[in-house]
């Protein structure tokens, strides 16, 4: 009885299989004849369209290559001297102390001749794009611009939250830091 069942139903699948396999066929036969053939001058014209796409596709890439290229190159000379600047700001820390003690003393020659070669160290750095980031206490802490390496008991209600203290001096090369200032925090 299985043996009857199955014979049935693989001669109906046979059956399907072969009907759909005409079916096909009539399908691509009239889909080829729906398509006409092209003439060679409409074949040229259609293949020198792709050309004509596939180059201003080419063209339109290395255009945005060489403006890319152009940006980046742009931006490694505004960088280019980030290493030996990050390499004189403890130089500059230290001179900066220097001046606090120097300031206080009697002799004005000592503190003009300083003075002179302070100056004309930072106005050399600002020429060579340093910028020093500006913060002071009092000022709101903003985790994007400054470092918080201590949270104290702010001394007054005002300064909690808020920068009580900065210990280093941070410093910005162009739009990019290259030495978050270090501040300490009331809470």
């Amino acid at each position: 009885m299985f043996k009857k069942i199955f014979k049935n139903m693989s001669q109906d699948t046979t059956e399907n299989i072969e009907k759909d396999n005409i079916q096909e066929e009539n399908v691509s036969e009239n889909q080829e004849i729906q398509q006409p053939e092209l003439t060679i001058e409409e074949q040229l014209q259609e293949d020198l369209a792709k050309e004509k796409d596939r180059f201003l596709r080419l063209f339109a890439e290395f255009e945005n290559f060489k403006k890319r290229t152009s940006k980046e190159r742009i931006d490694l000379f505004k960088t280019a001297n980030q290493e030996v600047l990050q390499a004189i700001l403890p130089v500059l820390d230290d001179f900066d102390r220097a001046w606090v003690q120097i300031e206080k003393s009697e002799d004005e020659a000592l503190v003009q001749g300083v003075a002179l070669i302070h100056e004309k160290l930072k106005s050399t750095l600002v020429g060579k794009g340093l910028e020093q980031i500006d913060v002071k206490p009092g000022d709101a802490f903003d985790a994007d611009f400054a470092e918080a390496i201590t949270q104290i008991p702010a001394p007054t209600a005002e300064l909690k939250g808020k920068i009580v203290d900065v210990i280093e001096k941070g410093y910005k090369l162009g739009d990019r830091i290259i030495r978050f200032p270090k501040v300490v925090i009331g809470n």
